[in-house]
């Protein structure tokens, strides 16, 4: 099985993790934050013989219930935390420091490496709030944070999105509700100075603001700038005035993502009945205006294969996106526990392969590379195997799919900048620190 392959079976069926005594990995989940230190402590030695040396994720906004793990050279995140994951025919037989082997009835298929807990989870503010709690690693080189982790929609059943568990991990202790600029530069000086974080991406809930959340994120890119000179992708809704996105690009916000999740209105009122009120066709419009400022390639949304979408109408839809300088951000649904959403299955491997085959292409040809977006989610790329086939040329022939997976329903200066240098890839693989896991 090749490599892509691999990754894309993975992302749908996700993985079930060894935990034979004597050989497994040891992981934090759901801890609490006891042992933190301050910014100013002295040594963060003498941590890693009791400590895990790896770290996975649940609940929480954007990528959750997985690992990240690198797999044939490319950093994925694979689920392991959800009912289908358990019941995965794919298990990996881990050792201590998180190397091992992904094998499927018993026939090994390719090494993996989980990526090590960052030694920045181990601090605090100077306000003393952990820094997990203020922004966490994804994949192995983005720092990211829901800098307002409540929605309007959250929690009135008739309008949040049936897939969504922003406030999970706010109900757990794990995060606070909202990040100020302040911590939120000082984390990312510690992240990038500590760890090699390359780029930062910040995302929010929905506020009852018309900005929809953009004046906060043009604050916290301004002070994470000012601090440290990492890239910024911001993610919201469209906001009321377009405005904003010149407002946001000046205060240092790199990439801009508005995320449609579903494409067609009959899923999106069904799915997602609160946001569906913001139309697709608002949407694009939004996604015009955006081009014009941040241009070609960094402007992104994400497209959640398995809401209910055909084959045909998420190919569709991101043909049109292509063609606007958007890149469309596909990934497979995964179903979390706690969620509307969560006795559903994912998107099969076929399907997802299917999208990955047309639309990789079709990006390559226009241009739009995840390598050439500047921050966030698209240049990350774990959370998709779509990157792994932008450069292939051609387009196999499209397999018959209708995703039905989900029944519709109703219902300080620029003298002070830190600058940082370039790393080798496998940097993040060497770290040895492990803390608890936050959402």
């Amino acid at each position: 099985m090749d490599t892509q392959t691999l990754i894309t079976e993975l992302q749908s069926l996700g993985l079930r993790l060894d935990e034979s005594p004597g050989r497994a990995a040891r992981g934090y989940e759901n801890e609490s934050e006891n042992g933190t230190a301050h910014a100013g402590a002295p040594s963060l030695e003498g941590r890693s013989e009791q400590a895990p040396s790896w770290t996975s994720r649940r609940g929480g906004a954007g990528p959750t219930e997985h690992v990240a793990a690198t797999i044939g050279g490319t950093t994925v995140m694979v689920p392991i935390h959800t009912d289908h994951a358990a019941a995965s025919p794919f298990v990996a037989r881990l050792s201590r420091d998180g190397s091992g082997v992904v094998e499927r009835d018993g026939r090994a298929l390719a090494t993996l490496q989980l990526a090590k807990a960052p030694r920045f989870y181990a601090l605090s503010t100077r306000d003393g709030v952990p820094y997990p709690k203020i922004a966490l690693l994804h994949g192995t080189d983005v720092l990211a944070s829901t800098v307002l982790q409540t929605c309007i929609r959250y929690a009135e059943p008739e309008k949040a999105c049936t897939f969504c568990a922003i406030g999970q991990s706010l109900a757990a202790g794990r995060t606070i509700a909202k990040k100020t600029p302040e911590q939120l530069a000082e984390v990312a000086e510690a992240a990038a100075r500590l760890d090699g974080i390359r780029h930062v991406t910040l995302t929010t809930g929905t506020p009852r603001t018309p900005d929809r959340g953009a004046s906060h994120l043009a604050d916290c890119a301004r002070a994470i700038k000012a601090s440290v000179a990492l890239p910024v992708q911001a993610q919201s809704e469209p906001p009321e005035d377009f405005v904003w996105f010149e407002r946001m690009r000046e205060a240092g916000v790199d990439s801009l993502g508005m995320h449609l999740e579903a494409v067609t209105e009959e899923v999106r009122a069904a799915v997602m009945p609160g946001k569906a009120e913001v139309s697709v066709a608002r949407y694009f419009e939004a996604f015009e205006a955006a081009v014009r400022v941040f241009g070609r390639g960094q402007v992104s949304t994400y497209l959640i294969a398995g809401l209910g979408d055909s084959l045909e109408a998420l190919l569709a839809t991101s043909e049109r996106l292509i063609a606007m300088g958007v890149y469309p951000f596909l990934v497979p649904l995964v179903p979390i526990p706690g969620t509307r959403a969560a006795e559903l299955g994912p998107p099969s491997a076929g399907f997802m392969r299917a999208l990955y085959t047309q639309v990789g292409p079709l990006l390559a040809q226009a241009g739009l590379r995840s390598s050439d977006v500047k921050a966030g989610c698209a240049r990350c790329g774990a959370c998709s195997g779509l990157p792994g086939f932008e450069g292939r040329e051609g387009a196999a022939e499209p397999e018959t799919h209708h995703d039905a997976t989900i029944p519709l329903r109703a219902g300080a200066g620029p003298d002070s900048t830190s600058r940082v240098p370039p790393l080798a890839p496998g940097h993040l693989l060497r770290r040895t620190k492990a803390v608890p896991n936050y959402g």
